[in-house]
């Protein structure tokens, strides 16, 4: 399963419910989706070091924040503070043992180049 993180015009969750819904009854386990309204308010919230976090989580598997501040070599503070909106944006998950875990394969960004209407 992949994520797939994309500027998206207002309304479109119900496009992305029904696509969803489609994949699901095709069988195929459906892909996580995540829309932003500008390439701005993406990249505002998908920074670089956000971005590498994820990579390094992936490499290294479910861990704690701080083996993954370590892994990373950043500060424990803001490696805790991008992890917990990487939660909050659904890109991050929580393991039993509390630590933290990425469930995606790969993450797609798509940006048009076109304004979206």
């Amino acid at each position: 399963m992949k994520a797939i993180i994309e500027v998206a015009r207002r309304g479109s969750v119900f496009d992305v419910a029904r696509r969803q819904v489609e994949q699901a009854r095709r069988g195929r386990p459906a892909d996580f989706r995540l829309g932003f309204e500008s390439a701005r308010a993406l990249f505002a919230e998908l920074t670089p070091a956000r971005l590498d976090l994820l990579e390094t989580l992936r490499s290294v598997g479910p861990c704690s924040v701080y083996a993954l501040a370590k892994a990373a070599a950043r500060n424990y503070s803001n490696v805790h503070s991008d992890v917990a909106r990487l939660e909050e944006l659904g890109l991050v998950e929580r393991v039993e043992d509390g630590g933290v875990s990425v469930p995606f394969d790969a993450v797609e960004i798509r940006v048009p180049l076109a304004r979206v209407a």
